[in-house]
């Protein structure tokens, strides 16, 4: 029965971290949909960004843009900055805190945006990717959690950060997740129609 309490607790505590989310953030994952939908119609891109779990979740973000959330339809430019030989590179030659913040001063334009995951937004690579996203002249969205970290201080008025409650990365994680499915929605549904 232990076992099977964990599971359930689990679950629990993944219904709570979201319910908490959706009261908390739903005019913000509106306003973070709206403003990819204006990067997208404006012809830009979004670059998308994390560490760890949170590095595959900006994958699967970009990966969902580039090719279909629910329908069939063209491909949106979306593209995460974790190439492995980029990073190792960059890494090897000037620390691993410039690992995005140099791809974002390659690739990013100004009216891009920078779609930023973090369960903690303590990451020196994190708070450098902000400071040349704002170099670039790109808008800024952050998922982060907890208290937010060093990363909610450097976002400008016009930025958007929705934070998830709480500490456990696991919950922050699935929480991201669902946040990230609800603005591929958000800009399928506006750019494409239901």
């Amino acid at each position: 029965m232990e076992l099977e309490d964990r599971i359930v607790s689990q679950f629990h505590n993944t219904m709570e971290t979201n319910a908490l989310t959706i009261e908390q953030h739903t005019p913000l994952i509106a306003e973070a949909g709206e403003l990819l939908l204006q990067c997208l119609v404006s012809e830009q891109k979004i670059l998308c960004v994390g560490n760890g779990g949170s590095a595959a979740l900006a994958q699967h973000f970009s990966s969902l843009l580039l090719n279909r959330f629910r329908h069939e339809r063209p491909g949106l430019p979306a593209m995460t900055l974790n190439d492995a030989a980029a990073i190792s590179g960059i890494s090897e030659e000037t620390g691993f805190a410039d690992v995005y913040a140099k791809q974002i001063r390659a690739l990013g334009q100004p009216g891009d945006i920078l779609l930023l995951i973090s369960t903690h937004g303590r990451a020196n690579s994190l708070v450098q990717a902000i400071q040349a996203a704002h170099d670039r002249e790109m808008m800024v969205i952050a998922l982060s959690g907890g208290d937010g970290g060093n990363m909610a201080a450097l976002l400008l008025p016009d930025e958007i950060e929705i934070c998830i409650p709480g500490g456990e990365d696991a919950l922050i994680h699935g929480a991201h997740l669902l946040v990230l499915h609800c603005l591929c929605d958000l800009i399928e549904y506006q750019l494409f129609g239901g």
